[in-house]
């Protein structure tokens, strides 16, 4: 678990700060396109972890009696489709950014893809001595392939019965805190079988159940000595949150069980760059930046799931998939009493 609490923080913080390296030059273009073009290179990661983090939920429709209760540990990983590596960049919708070859609209790179060959543009900015001056530069890289074009999340969980249908859950993700890393994770969820209230309800062959879920993720990345610009208290900081609300049936046999619902997901995952940058203007001038700008995108999908579950007396284990604007996969090893 370890290990893979690790590989998450790592990736998110990969996410978060793949593009510091060319911030120094992003900046000298202007506030406004810096931020136009930090939301459209992060926004696919975003919204990948969005999905990511809601998987494996649940692993039956049946809610769990009064006072039974399952511990489960959790990965998921959603999948990175070749449409999210890349994205429309248009510099007639910049202030001082051009290509340096080819036409004013080209496909390039987000935080999930490469350029292959390297993008150049050339950033035009006003120096107070020198007159309007131009300076070009590559395009930042993504993660790539090196991602295997998964974005993986990893959560331990919890699940209580409330008796009448209703079930508790609540998962999370034990603090990582170093001196440039902090990352969190949790959530909490309801869930209610709506066939535990129909009259003989345990002639059902079937169990359907309704779920509500919430996420939370918040990080903070201290890029201080990192981001190749003179400054002080330089971070990047994300919040991200989300809601679940999925219909969910399942068999209700004794060993292998099959489950799948329809849900909808909604979230917002908000990312500020903050602290102070000085910013070279030419060669002479420098201008500081205080809390250069903020970028966030926005999750609104229907997603359908589909799973098994194995149970072995207190041992169980269940798989999913999800289908959605980015597809998921989950698997779970879960210990639990009834």
């Amino acid at each position: 678990m370890k290990i893979l609490i690790t590989v998450l923080a790592c990736l998110l913080i990969t996410i978060e700060s793949t593009a510091q390296n060319d911030i120094d030059v992003l900046l000298a273009a202007g506030i406004e396109d810096a931020e136009h073009f930090a939301n459209d290179y992060l926004t696919p990661g975003s919204n990948g972890i969005m999905h990511s983090m809601n998987a494996n939920w649940f692993n039956s429709a049946k809610a769990k009696p009064l006072g039974a209760f399952e511990i489960s540990v959790i990965v998921n990983a959603s999948l990175v489709k070749d449409e999210h590596k890349m994205f429309h960049l248009n510099t007639a919708d910049y202030n001082n950014v051009q290509f340096v070859q080819g036409p004013i609209s080209q496909m390039v790179s987000s935080v999930l893809g490469e350029n292959d060959p390297e993008i150049f543009v050339e950033v035009e900015y006003d120096d107070p001595i020198f007159g309007t001056q131009t300076t070009q530069f590559e395009l930042p890289q993504g993660i790539g392939e090196s991602s295997r074009n998964l974005l993986p999340t990893a959560f331990i969980q919890g699940a209580l019965g409330l008796s009448s249908g209703l079930e508790l859950k609540a998962r999370f993700v034990p603090k990582i805190d170093t001196d440039d890393v902090s990352l969190g994770m949790y959530g909490a969820g309801l869930q209610m079988e709506f066939t535990e209230w129909l009259p003989a309800s345990k002639m059902w062959p079937i169990a359907i159940s309704g779920l509500m879920a919430y996420n939370h993720l918040d990080g903070s990345y201290d890029i201080t000595g990192s981001s190749g610009i003179e400054g002080e208290n330089q971070r990047i900081e994300n919040d991200t949150n989300t809601w679940l609300f999925q219909f969910v049936a399942s068999t209700k046999l004794p060993v292998i069980n099959f489950y799948g619902g329809l849900g909808y997901i909604k979230g917002k995952s908000e990312s500020d760059l903050l602290g102070s940058y000085r910013v070279t203007n030419g060669i002479l001038t420098t201008e500081t930046i205080v809390d250069p700008f903020s970028v966030s995108s926005e999750v609104s999908a229907v997603r359908a799931t589909i799973g098994t579950k194995l149970k072995l007396g207190f041992f169980r284990l269940n798989a999913e998939y999800h289908l959605s604007e980015y597809d998921a996969f989950s698997i779970g090893v879960n210990f639990g009493m009834r």
